[in-house]
């Protein structure tokens, strides 16, 4: 067998999140999602769960000062181009890792695109952010900046808006921008439609990217697959309309191929390798 050289790694993203050890989400998925992308991910676990593709069956809450040493390893020794944020379980985890990124001038860095996935309710139902964390978490959100990509429950617990319809998503999505997010993505797959919609809204314009909804059970880890691969484009620079839509496309073709493992929620294809220079 002959090797194939694949082009160099230059860019690089730190995940903050869970370790599903199934490999469909949190961790494991973000690492595959970046690698295939063609981005050097690195991280920092927040959680260690005993889930698979049935449902989150336990959490083992990682120590503050262990996660802050996590995150101090990378951003001392490695450059950083992006960093994704998922599971952060309580209010205490959450300061603790925006004081972290202040103090390693990741906040403050324009260049450095911060990207929030925020996990809340596994798809099973598991709750993985505590109820009392939820103005924690919007504090963060108001004093970060980031690029937001919740799901439609998310963004209700987010502004308290019922989103039933398209006009729902897009006050919803405004209402995330006044809590301070510079960037929403908010996923419609929730949406009980033949047409699934996803939205790219920000202060001045509303963007969407529509696609036929794929009937399947196989999309455990479509969250945080996507988070990462938005995080990916914009480590590379690419202007985030260019990002969302590269990472919407992503996500949808490794649905399309999934590899229908596991008894309940399956995983998606990780290792479809989507092809930038088309874009």
């Amino acid at each position: 067998m002959k090797l194939k050289k694949t082009s160099s790694l230059s860019k690089t993203v730190l995940v903050i999140a869970g370790s599903d050890p199934s490999g469909g989400a949190g961790i494991q998925a973000d690492l595959k999602t970046l690698t295939s992308m063609g981005v050097y991910g690195m991280t920092a676990i927040t959680a260690l769960t005993v889930q698979n593709t049935s449902g989150v069956h336990d959490i083992l809450e990682i120590p503050i000062n262990f996660v802050v040493n996590q995150i101090n390893a990378c951003l001392t020794d490695i450059k950083v181009d992006a960093v994704k944020i998922g599971m952060l379980h309580n209010s205490n985890l959450i300061s603790a890792v925006y004081k972290t990124l202040s103090e390693n001038n990741i906040i403050e860095n324009d260049q450095i695109k911060i990207i929030l996935d925020p996990v809340m309710v596994a798809k099973g139902g598991h709750r993985l952010l505590e109820f009392e964390a939820i103005d924690a978490l919007k504090d963060l959100i108001s004093k970060a900046k980031p690029i937001l990509t919740p799901n439609i429950p998310e963004a209700e617990i987010l502004t308290g808006i019922k989103i039933k319809k398209l006009i729902d998503m897009e006050k919803a999505g405004k209402e995330i921008i006044k809590l301070g997010a510079s960037s929403v993505i908010l996923k419609g797959g929730h949406m009980k439609t033949e047409v699934m919609t996803d939205l790219l809204i920000d202060a001045n314009k509303i963007y969407p990217i529509k696609t036929k909804k794929i009937l399947t059970n196989h999309t455990h880890g479509t969250g945080c697959t996507m988070a990462s691969a938005l995080s990916a484009g914009l480590a590379k620079s690419f202007e985030i309309k260019k990002a969302f839509k590269i990472a919407h496309e992503y996500v949808n073709m490794a649905i399309q191929s999934a590899p229908r493992f596991g008894k309940g929620n399956g995983p998606i294809n990780h290792c479809f390798n989507i092809n930038l220079s088309e874009h």
